[in-house]
């Protein structure tokens, strides 16, 4: 056999032989990566869900509130419950989940005060962002953004917001900048009125929307004279041209610091 021929011969055989058990992943590991990861983040970092990668966990004190969390998910989030998963898959991943708490999370670079300042003035950010209460309503409550949101995501959603917004409500998507039930409409009505905001509700015969300084609309399809529906846009603009990097730093260490305190 040519020396070639043996070579690659060989490798076939390298490629079928089996892995040996320590160069597996645990059981665990594999369940997380392939159930939990594309929301949480591959060492719980956080990305579309909150991070696990603390010492606490706000919704799951205990082994038993873990458990069933995991099990059951968490009823008006994007939580899903893992049906598919035994009750000894449940308490691998919730053993795993304990582990990404003791490990050591990286800080955010940059400085949380002058991000405060940039979100309010330069950012104009509580137009449409609710923090503690006050300011618009349009876009998600920043109140607890920190604990439920990854450096990466929130620089990633500060710099390309539409990048995640649903094209349709069709298809599954692991990440989203915003709720996957987000939909911007702009409607005209019969008497020449025209109005962009978020669809808020919708029926065969009515349709609810918020207009982008927090106004309530409703209206009998019939009143209008035309209704857009914006797939896959969002009202929120990209800051890549109105942060440096240096102040998006900032604005995420600040963003990262709201964690529901007063």
């Amino acid at each position: 056999m040519p020396t070639f021929e043996r070579l690659l011969f060989l490798w076939g055989l390298l490629a079928l032989a089996p892995q040996t058990p320590s160069s597996l992943p645990h059981p665990a590991e594999r369940h997380y990566a392939a159930s939990c990861a594309g929301c949480h983040g591959p060492q719980g970092e956080g990305a579309s869900g909150p991070s696990l990668a603390q010492a606490g966990l706000e919704r799951a004190a205990t082994e038993q509130a873990l458990f069933d969390v995991i099990r059951n998910g968490i009823v008006g989030t994007e939580m899903p419950g893992t049906r598919h998963f035994t009750d000894e898959e449940v308490r691998q991943v919730a053993d795993y989940v304990r582990s990404l708490g003791r490990a050591a999370v990286r800080a955010a670079s940059g400085n949380a005060a002058r991000g405060e300042e940039l979100v309010r003035a330069k950012g104009g950010c509580q137009k449409c962002h609710t923090l503690r209460g006050r300011g618009g309503s349009l876009g998600p409550d920043l109140t607890e953004i920190g604990a439920r949101r990854s450096p990466a995501y929130l620089r990633a959603a500060l710099l390309d917001p539409e990048a995640a917004v649903p094209d349709n409500f069709s298809t599954y998507r692991w990440v989203t900048v915003i709720p996957d039930n987000f939909l911007q409409l702009r409607v005209s009505t019969r008497d020449g009125r025209r109005i962009t905001g978020a669809r808020v509700n919708e029926d065969a015969f009515s349709i609810q929307i918020r207009d982008l300084d927090g106004r309530h609309y409703s209206f009998w399809k019939d009143e209008l004279a035309e209704i857009r529906k914006d797939w896959g846009k969002s009202p929120m603009p990209s800051f890549r041209k109105t942060f440096s990097d240096a102040e998006l730093d900032d604005v995420v260490a600040w963003l990262l610091s709201l964690r529901g305190g007063s």
